[in-house]
């Protein structure tokens, strides 16, 4: 029987459940799970989507994602195939790199299509840790669930939540939206959550819109942004075997993948004399720079409000 089809809208807000084979632990321990949060960065970074709440469990994961325009299918591949290489080469047999698959099928995704939905939804997978025994009474002790951001007892490690969008239903005052989701999270029942919720720095205030970016922009504009941002000339850009100006190829790169959607082959068509190899070796290169150099870590906000202003 063939694959049904995965239904996905530009704009829309998913449940995302993924599960590893019977076999093997998705996530043999803390440094897996880290590196699961790690690729979600790197991709975020390189299509923009956002997380409004996460948890990973031994066995499976959760997220609830804003494709924010992006192709969640396309991100979502990206992230657990990259996984799938991390952990095959991490979790050796016999010496060996393992070999096979890691995660059971395709990952799973629901349309978010309510608010009510959305924060018991929140609830729901923040309950997950309840059934380790370390974790009963302590839910919120869980490491590599959001659910502590939410009640203010830690920031973000890994640096991907916008937990402000779903927690200014609760409250603009951040202090009574997280005594109310408290007494959402803990003190609903877990039958009423999981039928509702079923898989068919200190700020003052929580205020979060949705900014759907749409991914239409011209290789042209962001050609025109970046010269402006950076000073440097529009052809010494996309100058071929330049060194001074790879870090600017590949932001470039980055830009046209996150901002008009072009695959590698079409990045080849508008730059012109490069490999699809080295197209996809720059945008790598254009990640790294986007996450380390403080310089461009707000480079497609930024790019947005050139176009806005």
């Amino acid at each position: 029987m063939g694959r049904s089809f995965r239904i996905k809208i530009e704009n829309g807000i998913y449940h995302i459940m993924f599960n590893g084979i019977s076999e093997i632990s998705l996530y043999e321990n803390n440094i897996d799970k880290n590196k699961y949060m790690e690729l979600v960065k790197k991709y975020q970074t390189k299509f923009h989507f956002k997380v409004y709440a996460y948890c990973l469990m031994s066995t499976h994961g959760h997220l609830i994602v804003d494709s924010n325009g992006a192709d969640v299918s396309q991100f979502m591949h990206d992230i657990n195939q990259s996984y799938a290489q991390y952990y095959n080469s991490s979790h050796k047999k016999n010496g060996e790199n393992r070999k096979g698959h890691v995660f059971r099928d395709r990952f799973k995704s629901k349309i978010v299509d309510g608010n009510r939905y959305l924060l018991t939804l929140s609830a729901y997978i923040h309950k997950n840790p309840k059934d380790i025994k370390k974790y009963r009474n302590c839910i919120e002790e869980y490491k590599h669930s959001s659910l502590a951001v939410y009640l203010g007892l830690r920031n973000d490690p890994f640096n991907v939540l916008d937990e402000d969008y779903i927690m200014q239903f609760f409250n603009t005052d951040v202090k009574k939206a997280r005594a109310n989701y408290t007494e959402l999270v803990y003190n609903c029942t877990d039958k009423l959550l999981e039928k509702s919720a079923e898989f068919e720095d200190e700020k003052t205030e929580y205020r979060s819109e949705r900014h759907i970016i749409k991914r239409s922009f011209s290789a042209e504009e962001i050609l025109n942004f970046l010269s402006e941002y950076t000073g440097m000339p529009k052809w010494e850009i996309v100058l071929k075997n330049k060194r001074r100006n790879t870090k600017n190829k590949a932001v470039y790169v980055l830009m046209l993948k996150a901002l008009c959607g072009f695959k590698d082959k079409k990045i080849c068509e508008v730059i012109g004399n490069i490999t699809q190899s080295r197209v996809s070796t720059l945008c790598s290169i254009g990640i790294d720079i986007v996450l380390n150099d403080d310089k461009y870590k707000n480079i497609i906000d930024d790019f947005l409000a050139w176009k806005a202003s």
